[in-house]
This record gives C-alpha cells, sequence and structure tokens, in this order.
C-alpha cells in the first residue's frame, strides 16, 4: 500500500518494506531511508531534516514522514 498523498521529495528512491517482519523495525526503516537519501545526493540539511522530522512522533508518523520523502511501499 502506498501511504503517499502526494508525490514524496526524492521519488526516484523506491522502498518496499515488510511491515510485519524485521523489516519493519523503525531503526531499519529509518536506516535504509537515510542510506539510500544520500545515494541519491541528499544534502546533509536534508538527511538531517527526514530524520528530525522522521524521529518526532510515534511509529505511523515515521511512515508518513517516509512517504513524504520517498516512493514507500508497505506490505
Amino acid at each position: 500500500m502506498n501511504t503517499a498523498a502526494t508525490t514524496p521529495n526524492f521519488a526516484g528512491i523506491e522502498i518496499e518494506i515488510d511491515l510485519e517482519g524485521p523489516d519493519g523495525n523503525a531503526f531499519y526503516i529509518l536506516g535504509i531511508i537515510t542510506r539510500e537519501l544520500k545515494a541519491a545526493g541528499a544534502t546533509a540539511e536534508q538527511v538531517t531534516e527526514f530524520n528530525t522530522d522522521a524521529t518526532s512522533g510515534d511509529y505511523d508518523h515515521l511512515l508518513a514522514v517516509c512517504a513524504n520523502w520517498v516512493t514507500f511501499e508497505s506490505y
């Protein structure tokens, strides 16, 4: 299911994660998206902005923030 309502900041990054499995861990999700943002050329400021926003709420907030930054699919 795609949780993004609008086009993500880095729409070219496509992340597919099984939220019920070990990859659904918040730390794993943060790590994989941070790594992909850096690989796609995100600035240090953008990466910091993503991490600050993603960690400023609960798990559902984390998933919503991820969908605002990358093409994020969960199954």
